[in-house]
């Protein structure tokens, strides 16, 4: 993912997660910095909190987010 990801392109990751989650699977998502988006954090946490909002219903949260180096990680879990 991207900090200023568009909304269809939002919708399309969600789907695809919410298809690795039926059938089993974890999803690591990794959100990357470039450039300015570095000096703008806020909004890729908000980002990974809407997403965490959003997979709540068919996911867990089994590593929170962390930063390594210029992207940040989290690894989800189903149900």
């Amino acid at each position: 993912l991207r900090p200023m990801i568009d909304d269809h392109d939002y919708d399309v990751k969600m789907r695809a997660m919410q298809r690795f989650f039926e059938e089993g699977d974890k999803v690591k998502i990794t959100l990357r910095y470039r450039g300015r988006e570095m000096a703008h954090q806020e909004i890729g946490t908000k980002l990974l909190d809407k997403v965490k909002a959003d997979v709540a219903d068919f996911a867990k949260v089994e590593q929170d987010a962390r930063f390594e180096g210029r992207q940040v990680v989290m690894v989800l879990a189903p149900r």
